[in-house]
């Protein structure tokens, strides 16, 4: 249940082998119910059956009983509790009030043994107890999330700051390139005019001029091809050697591999075989053990008892003395014992000491079964690595097949294009010949003149090529780069919610303590001690060692000031309290937490215990200061502490 209804109604609790508790019913009303009376009345029990119904896991059941149940009946709910023992642990089982009762437990059940008040009595540091109930894994899993968040994000920042150191270069790079493309396209257009304005119609015929023109467009195409065929084939060969090298290193790796490999196979039927041996020791020594353990037990009971009354009243005169005679013979010597196996008087020392060897035999059958476990565990493992290696083989000698097949179509590609090379070489230099034919002195400058052409414009493809792959680097940046101002919004964003997180653990803790230190105020103006002026909780910082590292923690500090009989004031600490004052202390800090974690709002319940530390007039102030915001306060008093409350209050005398 997350929130509480109003208690409106009765309040029937019926409980059975609780605590000290039997088997009881009782009624109790919405407001102040009192449980008065003297000590050991299952009061405390009783404390204990309502916090189990509650949600509670720390009641207990009665010593004597293996299974207890409690019902919580109000405004027509029924909430159940079932306990039971198993394995000497305490199970809860049913449909408790709360599913969840670490707040109660700590705030509203204040009974003796609660954790508030057994803290505050050991001066332990008070953070953990007040920062229990407050969620902050999930602040810090989200601290955690929003860190690798940022991280992330510095880490694509820089590569966008180097990427953008890069762009620069890039773009210098594009720009030379273009000079360079507009230098060579410059005078290729020089050249195309040089040709243009050769007179040809002067020393030759049109024929003659497309003739020279066609035979060296074919010399160029020629060349191009002949480039693309050395490319194929250094390519192949590139790989033809990568291969050859893998091999090299799957053969290396082969003849390392042990080739008189033990059959795994066969290994099994001698691991099966010691199986079998050690199941049979197995049974030798439990049978060994049960003989063991049988003759122990008769030897400490020395013997079977024999019914001696029976055998004198079974001798034919009946004679007590020869009775008398047996049993002196029987117990002549202290050292004897009868025989469980044929009733006969044996010294005990033999028993002993077959009893010895006995023990000695399963020794050795122990430390016998042991070294088999050991073959066992050791061939085993062998047959493991026999295994492991015959598949390493297997695979390997797979990938050296698959590796000799591509070397062969390799090797016969290879040949094809060395093949394929000479003959394009052939066409080249018949080319560069025919070429050559037309060559003339009045043409060696028109000639000249078009080799320059095709390897300018060769040279221009190149440029321009490489110009295309930088203007695509470039563009890939600039659109990365766009990203960065989002990026650099969100981490701003990121560092900000960081910040929020971190502090935002210290404004909690700051709060809470803010908060227990005025309503511990409070309580204890209602108490009116004169020598305790005000108990406070101080929040400080301390080093602590983690592992190897020193780091800041917090901590809470509980202070009391006190007053002198001449007024002076002056600050103490929990060590220096007595023990009455210890228990008050510890009582006012689990009250407050009551009311910092608003625990009302989760449990309508609120049970006080052991309040002897307190006097009755007090008892009576504190119970009026908490009755206005608890539907149904429980608290357990003494008769001599009751009579100070009010009349109008529920009592229940009798559990």
């Amino acid at each position: 249940m997350s929130s509480p209804e109003s208690v409106t109604s009765s309040i029937t609790v019926l409980a059975e082998n609780i605590g000290g508790i039997d088997s009881t019913e009782v009624t109790l009303e919405p407001g102040v119910n009192v449980l008065t009376g003297r000590n050991a009345t299952n009061r405390t029990s009783f404390l204990q059956t309502i916090m189990a119904a509650l949600g509670s896991r720390r009641s207990s059941l009665k010593g004597d009983a293996d299974a207890g149940h409690v019902e919580l009946a109000f405004d027509g709910e029924q909430y159940t509790r079932y306990l039971e023992r198993r394995n000497g642990e305490i199970v809860f089982e049913g449909d408790p009030y709360l599913e969840d009762s670490e707040l109660a437990d700590l705030f509203a059940f204040l009974l003796e043994s609660n954790e508030a008040r057994r803290a505050v009595r050991r001066g332990d540091d008070l953070r953990e107890l007040i920062m229990q109930p407050i969620d902050t894994d999930e602040i810090e899993a989200e601290i955690s999330t929003l860190e690798a968040e940022k991280r992330d994000l510095d880490d694509r920042l820089d590569h966008l700051s180097q990427l953008g150191n890069d762009l620069p270069e890039l773009e210098a790079e594009r720009t030379s390139l273009e000079d360079e493309i507009e230098t060579t396209s410059e005078r290729i257009a020089d050249l195309k005019d040089d040709l243009e304005e050769f007179d040809l119609g002067v020393e030759a015929s049109r024929a003659r001029k497309e003739e020279i023109e066609s035979a060296f467009a074919d010399l160029q195409n020629a060349r191009t091809e002949l480039e693309s065929i050395e490319y194929d084939l250094e390519t192949e060969r590139e790989s033809h050697a990568e291969l050859e090298a893998e091999r090299d290193d799957l053969e290396a790796e082969l003849d390392g591999l042990d080739d008189d490999l033990e059959s795994p196979d066969r290994l099994e039927g001698r691991v099966q075989e010691l199986r079998a041996r050690k199941r049979s020791l197995d049974t030798t020594v439990s049978e060994l053990q049960s003989v063991i353990r049988f003759n122990e037990e008769r030897l400490a009971d020395d013997g079977f008892d024999l019914e001696l009354g029976d055998s004198i009243d079974s001798d034919s005169d009946g004679d007590t003395d020869t009775g008398g005679d047996i049993t002196d013979q029987l117990l002549a010597d202290s050292s004897d014992v009868v025989c469980w196996t044929c009733g006969s008087q044996v010294d005990r020392e033999r028993i002993e000491t077959t009893l010895d060897q006995l023990r000695s035999l399963r020794q050795s059958k122990l430390t016998e079964r042991s070294d088999l476990q050991d073959q066992i565990d050791e061939l085993s493992t062998r047959q493991k690595d026999l295994r492991e290696q015959r598949e390493q083989r297997e695979a390997t000698e797979t990938r050296l097949e698959a590796i000799d097949d591509e070397l062969e179509r390799r090797s016969q590609r290879i040949e094809e294009l060395e093949a394929e090379l000479e003959a394009q070489q052939a066409r080249v230099d018949e080319l560069e010949d025919d070429a050559g034919t037309v060559e003339n002195a009045a043409y060696d400058e028109v000639i000249e003149t078009h080799r320059e052409l095709n390897r300018l414009e060769l040279e221009r493809d190149d440029l321009e090529a490489e110009r295309d792959d930088v203007d695509a680097r470039i563009e890939e940046i600039e659109a990365k780069l766009d990203e960065r101002d989002e990026l650099e919004d969100r981490r701003e964003t990121v560092e900000a919610e960081l910040t929020d997180l971190r502090t935002r653990v210290d404004r909690i803790e700051e709060n809470a303590v803010d908060a227990f230190n005025d309503h511990m105020e409070s309580i204890l103006s209602i108490l009116e001690y004169r020598n305790i002026d005000r108990i406070w909780i101080e929040r400080r910082e301390k080093t602590v060692r983690e592992g190897r590292r020193k780091v800041t923690r917090p901590a809470f500090d509980l202070h009391i000031v006190r007053t002198t009989e001449d007024g002076a004031t002056y600050e103490d600490t929990v060590d220096h309290l007595s023990e009455s004052e210890r228990e008050v202390t510890g009582l006012v800090f689990a009250l407050a937490g009551y009311l910092v974690h608003d625990v009302y709002e989760i449990v309508p319940f609120m049970l006080l215990d052991s309040l002897e530390a307190i006097d009755s007039d007090r008892i009576a102030e504190l119970v009026d200061y908490f009755e206005e915001y608890v539907d149904c306060l429980v608290v357990a008093l003494l008769r001599e502490d009751a009579e100070a409350l009010s009349d109008d209050h529920a009592y229940v005398r009798e559990i």
